[in-house]
């Protein structure tokens, strides 16, 4: 049976491990072929490759930094050249560094707004450089709940996802006459995927000063509905977004959250 983007062209940034991967390999499952992007060359490439031999679509691993426009500018063009048009960017590439803000080194909150922001930014440029001209494309953003809501001892993190929705709402108003919609999604936390397990709770048990399974608990039980975020939820939620489905939805940011932030 065809999938729901059946034959689409799809960009992922971010793509080669955790989230990344899990919409890059459901993107092509619901019938995209796909640029896996990341600042990791071999981990895209090895994404593609199981895109390839699972999915049976067209994909490549790209090196890209996001926070170099040139390299940005050149996976755009290779998606135009290579497969004719560009259907959906997916804009997932991000960093998240937590600490005191008064202690906060003013190198790592400019390294978080590069790649979270400026990041983003050069991606959707280019992208709606292209979907412009071709009167036609979807632009998502992989956002935060801590887009929405301060995130402790997190200012740089949710300082760069708080832009992020006003360049999806400022961008979806400037693209929405050439049919191109722009929307951002919100996860809330993805509590077993390898950025929280490889380093955040060693951040956050050092920087509450409890154990690393306390804070787990801490976290899950923010949520009404008691579990973590999940690849599936972030996914299901991308491919209505980039489908048919959701056509008359631009400028949005979608809570994915179990209930806990609900504006």
């Amino acid at each position: 049976m065809p999938g729901v983007l059946q034959d689409k062209i799809a960009i992922v940034t971010g793509g080669a491990q955790g989230l990344g991967e899990a919409l890059s390999l459901r993107l092509a499952a619901e019938g995209c072929d796909v640029l896996v992007s990341d600042i990791q060359g071999e981990a895209a490439e090895a994404t593609a490759a199981r895109i390839v031999n699972e999915h049976g679509r067209r994909a490549a691993g790209v090196r890209v930094d996001v926070t170099k426009e040139e390299e940005v500018a050149a996976l755009i063009d290779r998606a135009v050249n290579d497969y004719g048009r560009l259907d959906l960017l997916v804009c997932n590439a991000g960093i998240l560094v937590s600490g005191d803000t008064d202690l906060f080194p003013v190198e790592k909150w400019r390294a978080v707004i590069e790649v979270n922001l400026v990041g983003y930014f050069l991606c959707a440029k280019h992208a709606a450089r292209v979907m412009k001209a071709q009167r036609f494309g979807n632009i998502v953003q992989i956002n935060s709940k801590s887009g929405k809501k301060g995130s402790f001892k997190s200012t740089a993190y949710a300082a760069s996802k708080f832009g992020g929705i006003g360049l999806t709402q400022s961008l979806a108003l400037e693209m929405a006459e050439f049919n191109v919609r722009v929307n951002s999604i919100c996860p809330g936390n993805l509590l077993d995927s390898p950025l929280w397990v490889n380093s955040l709770y060693k951040q956050y048990a050092k920087n509450l000063g409890i154990s690393e399974e306390a804070v787990r608990q801490k976290y899950i039980d923010q949520v009404p509905m008691k579990r973590g975020c999940t690849y599936d939820d972030v996914a299901n939620v991308l491919v209505f977004m980039a489908s048919e489905q959701s056509s008359y939805m631009t400028g949005q940011a979608i809570n994915v959250t179990g209930g806990q932030e609900m504006r």
